[in-house]
């Protein structure tokens, strides 16, 4: 019985984790043909550069990620519940290493050193998440759900910076704990008394 996932897909997932572990620079299609069997010929067929590689996988995503955003705020009408679940979805990543840490995070730590084509992408989940961040704490505070000392954007970027910054603590130390232990005191700030 033939595989129900596609060789770009295939592909895709490979190189996801390869970027994961060692950024843009950290693998070649070689890497790629190896962990799948097939030969570079073939990579280069569906993906004629590692730019176009990498912007198709951040393409898929940042589609996967908007997915995800839209499906809480369909899953939970309370803010509150909307940001703690995906706090909860990177905790549970982190502690099961599955995955360990976000793509386009990842590939910021390389903005200078990516093709133009990569960057702007990886800039526009940055954008998107930012502007969900900012959407969920301003109707968290039309819920007096949450007190905030400055707009919503500048909060939404910091409480992102957070997350993304507990993140790189988890993976440097080992130690999955040190998200929560970085990203609970942010939120609980974020939280109106009584909530």
């Amino acid at each position: 019985m033939k595989s129900m996932t596609s060789t770009p897909e295939k592909i895709l997932d490979v190189a996801q984790s390869l970027i994961v572990k060692g950024g843009y620079n950290g693998f070649s299609y070689a890497d790629i043909s190896a962990a799948i069997g097939i030969r570079k010929a073939s990579i280069h067929h569906h993906f004629p550069t590692k730019a176009e590689l990498v912007s198709a996988l951040v393409d898929r995503y940042n589609q996967q990620a908007d997915a995800g955003l839209k499906s809480l705020r369909q899953q939970f009408s309370n803010p509150a519940e909307q940001l703690q679940t995906y706090l909860n979805y990177w905790q549970t990543c982190i502690r099961d290493a599955a995955p360990p840490f976000c793509v386009c995070a990842m590939l910021a730590g390389e903005m200078q050193m990516l093709p133009e084509e990569v960057e702007s992408r990886v800039r526009v989940h940055f954008r998107s998440l930012a502007n969900w961040l900012a959407s969920v704490l301003q109707a968290g505070m039309e819920l007096d759900l949450f007190r905030l000392d400055k707009r919503p954007e500048e909060v939404a970027q910091m409480l992102m910076a957070s997350v993304h910054g507990a993140m790189l603590s988890a993976r440097a130390f080992s130690d999955p704990e040190l998200f929560t232990t970085i990203v609970t005191p942010q939120v609980a700030r974020l939280r109106a008394p009584g909530c």
